[in-house]
């Protein structure tokens, strides 16, 4: 998201983090723990695969969309909303139906073509085989999530291209299904520090007994623009009503066949 209005002066800026709870006194040493008998390289592997499974039957499903974002400091705010349908036209063709646009009245803010991107290829993140040498994918250990067993890996884009976006932190694997059930982070790329991305979380949920689907994203961040404009903002990203496709098929037996004329009579 970039500032409606820029200032001439330009300085480094950087996202406002998460701090750690302050301790009255260190905590008692805990006795070793038995290693885990993990092997990251095999989990990542096994999820990375799993996600390409994912990906793929994501693409054969309708569902909505909607999206709201508002500006909660300084005054005045604003926000914007938008609810769309992902749906197949009638040639099965995937297609995005914009259901409801009310006209945006954000104040400080304006919404970029890597907005756009984050939104569609970032927040709902999925990490497949194909894509896993484009990260370093680094095992950081094992928590729960809703009482959900997970292996837990940060993720770092390996470099950056001019035009593509990625997502830098961190993901929950699930370790019975072994797809990605969690992340934390944000979007990253090679932009204008004028142009600055919130932290956000996408939990996913199984909705056909077999893949988690991204059902919620949540942001509330403090953006930090060149100049020392603060803009505090939250978002939220609802993915409801998964429903998959089932395409249409004409049967026909034998060969088509064409009305053609009669031969014309010999003549005697």
């Amino acid at each position: 998201m970039r500032l409606l209005v820029f200032s001439a002066a330009m300085a480094v800026i950087c996202l406002s983090g998460r701090s750690a709870p302050a301790q009255d006194k260190p905590a008692a040493s805990a006795p070793d723990k038995p290693k885990e008998d993990v092997n990251p390289d095999e989990i990542i592997r096994k999820f990375a695969a799993k996600e390409a499974e994912f990906k793929e039957a994501r693409g054969n499903y309708t569902y909505r969309q909607t999206v709201k974002m508002e500006e909660l400091d300084p005054p005045p705010t604003g926000k914007w909303e938008e609810v769309d349908d992902i749906i197949f036209n009638g040639a099965g063709k995937r297609s995005e139906v914009v259901v409801r646009a009310p006209v945006p009245n954000l104040q400080h803010l304006t919404l970029t073509p890597e907005d756009s991107q984050d939104l569609r290829d970032v927040q709902p993140f999925v990490l497949t085989s194909a894509d896993i040498n484009l990260y370093n994918v680094n095992y950081v250990g094992r928590e729960k999530v809703d009482e959900i067993g997970c292996f837990t890996f940060s993720v770092k884009p390996k470099k950056m291209e001019k035009g593509k976006r990625y997502f830098e932190g961190q993901i929950w694997v699930d370790d019975r299904d072994y797809q990605i059930v969690k992340t934390y982070g944000k979007g990253v790329g090679l932009v204008s520090k004028s142009n600055q991305f919130p932290k956000f979380e996408t939990y996913r949920e199984q909705i056909d007994g077999k893949y988690w689907f991204p059902t919620y994203t949540h942001a509330d961040d403090t953006l930090h623009f060149p100049g020392g404009e603060n803009v505090h903002i939250r978002m939220t990203v609802q993915y409801q009503d998964y429903k998959k496709f089932e395409g249409r098929s004409t049967i026909t037996y034998g060969k088509p066949v064409e009305d053609t004329p009669p031969p014309p009579k010999k003549k005697q």
